[in-house]
């Protein structure tokens, strides 16, 4: 697999394990029960979204993220920290997408 990373794995594993308990627990997500899937179709978008990546976003990525919509996008950039991935970079693609979405409100 191209662009496969298998240090992320266990990392990428253990962000599951955890999403999946608060969904589990009854925190609600905008994308509902999908919250998962959407993580996993983001997954494109890794070398795009990585610290100081130069790498722009594919169409796979580009894809993805207009197939998400904003709620979901905005879930996933203010959920958990995940390893490898800069959130300020993973907000930036929906402009170089040219998705048209609103910004996320930015959580802390």
């Amino acid at each position: 697999m191209e662009g496969f990373n298998s240090k992320a794995l266990p990392i990428m594993l253990v962000f599951v394990l955890v999403m999946t308990s608060l969904v589990q627990q009854g925190k609600s997500h905008p994308c509902g029960n999908t919250f998962f899937s959407a993580l996993v179709q983001l997954i494109p978008c890794r070398a795009a979204v990585a610290p100081f990546s130069p790498i722009p976003p594919s169409d796979a990525c580009c894809n993805a993220v207009k197939t998400l919509g904003q709620p979901c996008l905005c879930t996933l950039v203010n959920g958990p920290p995940i390893a490898g991935i800069d959130r300020n970079m993973a907000m930036q693609l929906p402009d170089k997408c040219t998705a048209n979405f609103e910004p996320c409100d930015i959580m802390k």
